[in-house]
């Protein structure tokens, strides 16, 4: 799954499909990306579950959000992606709240122990954990209480990084599994096992893996292959089912310390424009890529 430079752009007004009852869930929800993501869709309309690893900022941001006036479509639970405890646990309580109405997930938390212009491997097992890990398992944790509709299509956004790209990766080896049309699950994760072998031994820069912000690259490398992976397998499911991929590209987040060529808030809106678009315009299997093109053409915001 390769990085595409192009948004649709579909007008709000005659493609709205959503309403109150559309129920939307957003990981790392009270900070960066995802607080403003989690604003836009209340803005728009969707009801959403904004989750946090801490209770206290994961209410804090809910508070915030309420004295803006989107009290209505907003709802707080308790959820760290790293710990397959708490994944459970979540989706238990997903469950008793709503039942089978999920019709949107963004596995946007994640993590990055590196500084810009550094690049460490010291934390890949946490990293690969949180960001390659948690999502799956989230997603595996899920699937009985996604929506099934004849009328609409349940989505998955994974926001990743176009560090993740495949062309990152000098190893022939590694590409050539991870490029397979019939590529595994079980593949993408001895890929996993190698590089943190490979960190482990202290061989990790020889083997030819990604050279800048490694362990997260890698992370979001066998993020990507996953999604290829799970679009594929429900391509033709009855259960219609559309996973794809956003690179929300250098935005100013703690992640960055700041920096970035465009706001959380930026990033957020292009991101609610490809989880909304209507069911006759959904793609699956893509990556899309925020691009200062898209950046500069507000007509294809919702």
């Amino acid at each position: 799954m390769e990085p595409e430079y192009y948004f649709p752009s579909p007008s709000p007004c005659l493609t709205r499909w959503w309403s109150k009852e559309t129920v939307a869930v957003v990981t790392g929800g009270n900070k960066g990306i995802g607080f403003a993501l989690v604003k836009r869709l209340a803005e728009l309309g969707v009801s959403v579950v904004l989750t946090a690893r801490d209770k206290p900022r994961g209410e804090a941001a809910v508070q915030t959000l309420r004295e803006q006036g989107l009290g209505d479509y907003l709802h707080f639970l308790l959820l760290d992606v790293s710990d397959p405890l708490s994944v459970s646990t979540f989706s238990s309580s997903f469950g008793a709240k709503f039942g089978a109405t999920l019709d949107i997930l963004v596995n946007n938390a994640g993590v990055s122990y590196n500084e810009l212009d550094h690049n460490s491997v010291e934390h890949a097992e946490s990293v690969i954990k949180t960001n390659f890990y948690g999502p799956k398992l989230l997603i595996q944790a899920l699937l009985p209480f996604f929506r099934c509709s004849s009328s609409s299509i349940t989505r998955v956004l994974n926001v990743s990084s176009r560090l993740g790209s495949l062309n990152k990766v000098k190893n022939a080896e590694i590409r050539s599994v991870l490029s397979r049309e019939e590529l595994m699950e079980e593949e993408i994760e001895e890929v996993v096992g190698m590089f943190l072998r490979d960190v482990r031994s202290g061989t990790w820069k020889s083997r030819g893996w990604p050279s800048y912000w490694t362990e997260y690259a890698v992370s979001k490398l066998a993020l990507n292959a996953y999604s290829k992976v799970l679009a594929k397998r429900y391509s033709h499911h009855p259960s219609a089912l559309s996973v794809n991929c956003f690179c929300p590209g250098f935005t100013q987040t703690a992640m960055t310390k700041g920096k970035g060529t465009h706001t959380a808030d930026d990033a957020a809106a292009f991101a609610a424009t490809l989880a909304l678009l209507p069911p006759h315009l959904m793609p699956t299997g893509k990556f899309f890529s925020l691009s200062r093109s898209t950046l500069l053409n507000p007509a294809s915001r919702l």
